[in-house]
């Protein structure tokens, strides 16, 4: 029985014929083709050049001529251990069926299931599942599982149960503080923001639709506060954002009330508020403040504290008044026109003549900070609570940062010896016109190099700079003669009382001293024009007023006065001064004496006799 595909097996068992007949296949392939194609034709022809390969093929050849099933289990392959493992584990692929017209059969290929040893070893391998990821990103908030939800909708229908038709302004806290969660002075603001239209009413229903399917319930409190503050389609908060807040605080705080028959000074406070919020939290200086820095802050911690706290003054942080009493005492002495602004010869008066004219002249020239005065030359009162923080703490980041660029006079981001000694130059002037003993530079860069600790000793980083706890001392030695000779004679008393108090900053001890000063400065100015035996009688400083007229050193002892002897006279109201005097006296008397026996004794001993008499 003939096969028509005797002439083709023929041309397969000739490696010549068959190598010429795959390079004309080859040379109509596209060239991506050919490299792979050249592989597979180079292994067919090796496995054809093995001396096994021909008996294989023939005994195929005649089991298709007979008809009978193909069995390669009998064919010896000893002889294929070259060859390609694929090729070892390949098994004969099934025939076409005959042709019914009784023509010649031919091969034919026909898509059949391939055998498990043909299987590539990689298709053996299961495929991972799809492994689902569990959605992490939502745009408006993560919706509030269904728990939480039911349990807020169930505190909001206890609170509308006795207001079907809502809730106004003044009955909204019991929502904001006992639902939201929130400090009670975001009341309003929530208010408005949940009624854009201003009916002046808020009903269930759009409560729940802005607090729990907007999505703000699984925030956190920042990101609440700042969403309910910042206005439509704005990505930061503004210091406008925070007056309705301050208008509440002015209007239902227990330790604000003398405040408010007095509306130009709760003006003032909140102006203050704000700016001391802006200068430690919104550390760009931009003026815009973004949630990541709202988050960074303290701010929501001290709001909080407002629904705990009666006492303003208690809360340091932002909204303490005496804070504000001090500040803006500051600034109308410093003014002196009340033009509400301040030049360069107002500042320079600040603190007793104590910063230098070089720094002043930095100041103005806005390195620092650019001034929100439009009166040229000037500072406004936002701009002189920005410089009076820096000043009094320069512990704080924003403080380093304040005077870091006045020294940096060429911007570099460094600061050098040379600029170092720029500003020290007129601070050893002004220990010479005082008569104090000069303190070289050479021995101030050992002491700063000392105190800062660089990485690299011909220059000082801000990096280097917020590393140090002595940083404030630094600034202080450049161009604040008061600070920097106060720290070189610094009271242990002082250091024992900032070890107790850890937690108070240089700007509240500072607020601290200055509120006392000024309080004690404003009983005695509302009586300046007539004083009685009466009005002497009913005041405790009234020795005070003597001392001031007749006794100098008792003045200047009143004039710089030291707060731990306020606090201990204050401990001890059971004693007189002429108690405290009296101590006083005796210990310098007994030390004195004793200075005197010991003097007595060692003239003895020299008036002895060194050689004893004959």
């Amino acid at each position: 029985m003939d096969i028509d595909g005797v002439d083709d097996v023929r041309i397969i068992l000739d490696p010549d014929l068959f190598q010429q007949q795959q390079q004309q296949q080859q040379q109509q392939l596209p060239p991506p083709l050919k490299a792979s194609s050249l592989i597979a034709h180079q292994l067919f022809s090796h496995w054809l050049s093995l001396p096994h390969t021909a008996t294989l093929v023939k005994s195929l050849i005649d089991d298709a001529k007979s008809g009978t099933p193909a069995n390669v289990s009998k064919i010896n392959v000893s002889g294929a251990s070259a060859l390609p493992s694929v090729f070892l584990s390949s098994t004969t692929p099934p025939l076409s069926p005959r042709s019914s017209s009784g023509s010649s059969p031919r091969f034919s290929r026909q898509r059949t299931t391939t055998p498990p040893s043909l299987q590539s070893p990689l298709g053996s391998l299961k495929e991972p599942k799809p492994q689902l990821i569990p959605q992490f990103y939502y745009q408006h908030g993560r919706p509030p599982a269904k728990e939480l939800k039911e349990q807020c909708i169930s505190m909001v229908d206890q609170v509308f149960s006795n207001y079907i038709d809502g809730l106004r302004v003044d009955e909204f806290k019991s929502i904001t503080k006992e639902v939201c969660k929130l400090p009670s002075i975001l009341s309003p603001a929530l208010f408005t923001k949940i009624d854009p239209n201003c009916t002046g009413i808020v009903t269930r229903d759009a409560f729940i639709k802005y607090w729990i399917d907007g999505n703000m319930l699984t925030m956190d409190t920042a990101s609440q506060i700042y969403h309910i503050l910042r206005q439509q389609g704005s990505n930061y908060l503004r210091q406008v954002d925070f007056k309705p807040v301050l208008d509440e605080l002015l209007a239902t705080h227990p330790g604000l009330e003398f405040l408010r028959n007095s509306s130009e000074f709760q003006e003032r406070y909140a102006e203050t508020v704000i700016f001391r919020i802006f200068y430690y939290i919104n550390r760009s200086g931009t003026g815009c403040l973004t949630l990541r820095e709202l988050k960074r802050g303290n701010l929501i911690a001290a709001m909080q504290q407002l629904d705990e706290e009666d006492d303003i003054n208690k809360i340091i942080r932002y909204f303490s008044y005496e804070h504000f009493y001090v500040i803006y005492c500051r600034f109308w002495e410093l003014d002196s026109d009340h033009d509400c602004f301040v030049d360069k010869d107002n500042l320079i008066k600040y603190g007793n003549h104590a910063l230098t004219y070089r720094i002043v002249d930095r100041i103005f020239s806005q390195v620092p900070r650019k001034f929100t005065s439009k009166v040229e030359g000037k500072m406004s009162y936002e701009d002189f609570v920005y410089f009076i923080l820096a000043e009094e703490d320069k512990s704080s980041e924003p403080s380093l940062e304040y005077w870091f660029k006045c020294i940096d006079l060429d911007g570099n981001g460094v600061i050098t010896r040379n600029e170092m000694h720029f500003f020290f130059e007129e601070q050893l002037h002004r220990m010479e016109c005082i008569t104090q003993e000069p303190v070289l530079f050479k021995d101030i860069l050992c002491q700063i190099v000392d105190m800062i600790g660089p990485e690299e000793e011909n220059c000082i980083t801000l990096k280097d700079l917020k590393g140090s706890k002595l940083s404030g001392n630094v600034f202080n030695i450049l161009f604040n003669l008061n600070k920097f000779m106060a720290f070189e004679t610094r009271d242990p008393f002082l250091i024992r009382q900032e070890r107790e108090e850890p937690n108070l900053t240089e700007w509240d001890r500072f607020a601290q001293r200055e509120y006392l000063r000024l309080s004690m400065e404003e009983d005695v100015e509302e009586k300046e024009n007539c004083i009685t035996l009466k009005d002497l009688k009913g005041s405790k400083l009234s020795g005070n007023v003597f001392n001031i007229l007749f006794n100098l050193n008792k003045f200047m002892a009143f004039e710089t006065r030291d707060p731990f002897l306020i606090r201990q006279e204050r401990e001890e109201p059971n004693l007189t001064e002429w108690d405290r005097f009296a101590q006083r006296e005796y210990l310098r008397l007994s030390m004195e004496e004793d200075v005197e026996e010991v003097s007595n004794e060692s003239a003895d001993v020299w008036d002895e006799p060194l050689e004893p008499q004959c």
